[in-house]
């Protein structure tokens, strides 16, 4: 599997367990989705997971399902807290596999 990919075990993205990584010039962690369920609205889908310098595995951030305001179309972003790190999730690039997602980051936006 290329960097900045998630495999996900199935299409159904919101409930599948998925396993990737994420290489930056500052990081380059693997990473597991472990899906969440919850009743509010605004909870992850997912927990995201890597490894600790010792080998641990701990809690590094989330994916949220989200909704295009103009199309309504849903998407999926990811955020690694520790590194201040946030991304969409979209079809990777030469992939007919559904179940690949790119790591696509995407910077804060500016203070107007």
């Amino acid at each position: 599997m290329t960097t900045n990919c998630i495999k996900f075990e199935t299409a159904d993205i919101e409930t599948a367990k998925g396993v990737g990584s994420i290489s930056t010039l500052t990081f380059d962690i693997d990473i597991t989705a472990e899906p969440v369920t919850s009743d509010n609205p605004m909870a992850p889908t997912h927990r995201v997971l890597g490894r600790s310098p010792r080998g641990r595995l701990v809690e590094c951030g989330g994916i949220w399902k989200k909704q295009n305001r103009d199309t309504g179309a849903d998407y999926f972003t990811m955020s690694i807290r520790d590194f201040g790190f946030n991304a969409n999730l979209g079809k990777a690039a030469n992939q007919d596999d559904d179940t690949v997602q790119a790591v696509i980051p995407w910077g804060p936006r500016e203070a107007a």
